[in-house]
């Protein structure tokens, strides 16, 4: 009879500190994650310095926390997975030297894990992936369309060429005098209202999986900066729906062109802004009568930052023989397509 496997995830790559011990892959044993969304709040968006001191402080309660949920001793554990990259360095530095320290103490295999694979693995914490397969990763810092054949293989076929879509959430929730973060505050606004006020799709080449949001970001600043000038009132709600349904537009029909040019089975929605309503609203309808194709979207809980997509990860990654020695660093600029065989 084979052994389970277990595995714990460490997190820190910007504003959660996060510990999760997964069974065999796909079960979560413990799932601990401290926010810091309070502290960032009152400067508008995440403050690098800060979010490395709170790091600091949480990390070794965390990793408690987890353990004592999970039930387990260190020596349960077959390998400890941990974000290297991309990510604030000074956050990433906390959960690298954290996971190198228990990898060294306690004799175990340290796994480094891209985070946006970590985003993607998510889902098998939800359904089996089914390859090939296209993932749409869409969060603050990145907004790609990623092709993989098998576990473990990342090929980006496109990403954005400025903003991520949701960096463009919050400079346009700014714009809107909406509080941190202004993703989710963009798309409850956008539930009450109707798009209505006409914002560009950027498109780009006609064989372009690539994104930009700079432009529509552009675009909804001048309408509100224009509105003021006349004398106008803009009503929030609809320039809400209206900037995400122009978002929402761009972002399903190149997946669903993707999906068809590649011939893929499964389609996996991935990122902080997963979390959407409309994006999810709008994939869901997309692909509900395509019954040759399986779309997974994970819950909300396993959109935003946390471990278990790590330790999801690094699982495959460790069957995989994949390990970083003591000397691992923190990798803030590390490109998904390097953790190909």
């Amino acid at each position: 009879m084979k052994k389970d496997q277990w595995v714990m995830g460490v997190e820190s790559s910007c504003d959660e500190t996060a510990v999760a011990i997964i069974k065999n892959g796909r079960e979560i044993a413990a799932n601990v994650v401290a926010s810091q969304i309070e502290s960032h709040k009152r400067f508008g968006g995440v403050v690098p310095e800060i979010a490395s001191r709170h790091h600091v402080e949480q990390i070794t309660i965390v990793l408690e926390e987890a353990m004592n949920q999970a039930g387990l001793d260190f020596s349960d554990l077959d390998a400890i997975a941990v974000t290297e990259g991309p990510g604030l360095v000074g956050a990433l530095l906390i959960g690298v030297n954290a996971a190198k320290a228990l990898a060294f103490a306690h004799g175990l295999p340290l796994v480094p894990v891209h985070h946006i694979a970590g985003h993607i693995y998510a889902n098998r914490l939800v359904a089996e992936m089914k390859f090939p397969l296209i993932a749409l990763v869409v969060s603050g810092g990145h907004t790609e369309l990623v092709y993989m054949k098998e576990h473990g293989h990342f090929e980006v076929i496109g990403e954005t060429r400025d903003d991520a879509a949701g960096e463009a959430y919050d400079k346009v929730a700014r714009t809107l005098n909406l509080t941190y973060p202004g993703g989710p505050q963009i798309d409850r606004l956008a539930q009450e209202g109707k798009a209505t006020i006409d914002l560009p799709r950027a498109w780009l080449e006609e064989d372009s999986y690539d994104f930009s949001f700079s432009g529509l970001k552009s675009a909804v600043i001048n309408t509100v900066h224009n509105a003021e000038q006349r004398g106008e009132t803009i009503i929030p709600e609809d320039l809400a729906a209206s900037f995400q349904a122009s978002v929402v537009e761009v972002l399903v029909k190149k997946a669903e062109r993707a999906v068809a040019e590649y011939g893929v089975k499964q389609i996996l929605l991935a990122g902080g802004v997963a979390a959407n309503k409309g994006l999810r609203a709008a994939l869901s309808e997309a692909f509900a009568n395509k019954e040759d194709i399986e779309l997974v979207i994970p819950p909300l809980s396993f959109c935003t930052d946390n471990a278990a997509m790590i330790a999801a990860a690094g699982s495959v990654m460790f069957e995989k023989g994949k390990r970083a020695e003591l000397t691992l660093n923190a990798n803030p600029g590390l490109e998904i397509e390097k953790y190909n065989d």
